[in-house]
């Protein structure tokens, strides 16, 4: 188990306007922070019940968009740390662990397929906004370089590499936009999963999202965000352990402009239905710098 991912996090992502065409050369840097609190619910041959958590971590991410044969497309890489809490009892004795340390970072190349046609600044703010429909495609890969110790059954890091393939659409009525995203996470093997000797695997999750988002002007809107998401049943040495996940999650965003270049983005979440997973109170915060070459 970890403490940031709590082996859903990828699937967990509400993310509106992650397809939202830009022009080619703007650079971004985001720091952002988020606390996440709540019952756990984990794998019924592990020995503990009752398990409380809060997690806190701080981000930072930098990003720019590019010419990827034609299309606008999005790099960016993110670097996190995070703050663990734990509390739960193991038989009838109650327990409390903390852990703190640097997170699996992640990075991620988004492409936009229709109405993502690569333009300048100076294209871009000449083009006509008659594009109501966009269609984009990322990869998000997740490296196991964050804090691990195979002796420590909670962990920062996860230890393994986790890749998200994902398609999503994007369609503007007005000032109304409406998303939907479809996406698969994919784990590699844990060989040091606790404690150190036994070899872990996962089932893939399949991911879906929607958004509704509202816009006032740049820079200025509000969305609505749902998640579901199914899968990721885990292999112990050969057993297969009763931990489907099959869950969703509820959300809104708020993003305020903070002159030209920069903006603050706040946001909410909270587990809709549970079966096996984190069922968490998310509030988070991110401020944008935005500047062009």
């Amino acid at each position: 188990m970890t403490v940031v991912s709590m082996r859903t996090a990828a699937a967990q992502e509400l993310e509106p306007r992650a397809y939202t065409p830009a022009p080619i050369g703007v650079n971004f840097l985001v720091v952002a922070g988020g606390r996440s609190s709540g019952g756990v619910l984990v794998d019924p041959s592990v020995p503990v019940e009752n398990v409380q958590a809060t997690i806190e971590s701080l981000g930072l991410g930098l990003g720019r968009t590019i010419d990827l044969f034609g299309r606008s497309a999005i790099i960016l890489a993110v670097i996190p740390y995070a703050w663990g809490d734990m509390s739960g009892n193991v038989g009838e004795e109650a327990r409390r662990i903390t852990r703190s340390g640097l997170a699996d970072p992640r990075l991620k190349l988004s492409v936009n397929l229709l109405g993502g046609r690569a333009l300048t600044p100076r294209e871009y703010a000449r083009a006509p906004r008659s594009q109501p429909t966009i269609v984009g495609v990322s990869l998000a890969v997740a490296p196991p370089l964050g804090q691990y110790t195979g002796a420590k059954l909670i962990n920062i890091g996860a230890n393994r590499w986790a890749f998200k393939p994902e398609v999503g659409v994007s369609h503007a009525i007005g000032r109304w936009t409406i998303e939907g995203y479809s996406g698969v996470v994919l784990f590699t093997t844990n060989h040091e999963f606790y404690t150190g000797t036994s070899v872990r695997t996962q089932d893939p999750v399949v991911a879906l999202q929607t958004h509704v988002s509202y816009t006032l002007r740049r820079q200025l809107w509000a969305a609505f965000d749902a998640t579901w998401y199914s899968g990721g049943t885990t292999t112990v040495n050969g057993t297969r352990k009763a931990d489907l996940q099959r869950n969703s999650r509820l959300g809104a965003t708020l993003s305020l402009p903070l002159g030209r270049q920069q903006s603050i983005k706040f946001s909410g979440s909270t587990g809709a239905t549970t079966r096996v997973g984190a069922d968490f109170h998310t509030f988070g915060a991110a401020w944008q710098l935005t500047w062009f070459d």
